[in-house]
């Protein structure tokens, strides 16, 4: 079996590795600012090429990397959520981007506890972490929901040198809220 044959699924959605099937949902994502207003800004498709092929590239080098959310009812791409490390990162980050069409629905919640529960079973990790800008109120709400507080502040790598909020949890407290 293949990594990229991989399945978790939800009541309400199935993650997978991202493919090339999922480029066009993926650019229209990079295109949104109101989406891309905390990852970087908006990217104009070569750029989002590049960026759904790092995704697919980490799964390549490491055995895992953010997964394609895929609603179940209409088979669409709804976003990206998953385990999430590129190089100088803080720490082993599950992180989540939901379409702004279908925030509120409780998606990045639901697909991150998925993924949070695999990156502690299947990959071993210790901590899960979420790097979070100050001022996104939205994904502090999700990482409350997944009982993750604040650790501590980290400044993300190149090209993103921006300062972060690394919200998170040990497997122990994790375990012990499930």
């Amino acid at each position: 079996m293949s990594i990229f044959d991989l399945r978790l699924e939800t009541e309400r959605l199935i993650l997978r590795p991202p493919g090339r099937q999922d480029f066009e949902a993926f650019a229209a994502f990079c295109a949104d600012p109101v989406a891309m207003q905390h990852l970087g800004g908006v990217q104009p498709k070569p750029v989002a090429w590049r960026s759904l092929a790092g995704l697919v590239g980490s799964w390549q080098l490491l055995g895992y990397s953010m997964f394609s959310v895929i609603e179940k009812d209409s088979g669409n791409w709804i976003g990206r959520v998953g385990p999430w490390q590129p190089y100088g990162w803080p720490g082993t980050e599950v992180g989540w981007s939901i379409v702004s069409s279908h925030w509120g629905r409780g998606y990045a919640p639901e697909a991150a506890r998925a993924a949070i529960d695999w990156a502690f079973d299947a990959l071993g990790w210790e901590e899960v972490i979420h790097t979070i800008a100050p001022d996104n109120s939205n994904s502090q709400h999700v990482a409350r929901k997944l009982g993750a507080r604040v650790l501590r502040n980290a400044r993300l790598p190149p090209p993103h040198e921006v300062d972060v909020e690394v919200w998170g949890q040990s497997r122990q407290a994790w375990l012990a809220a499930r």
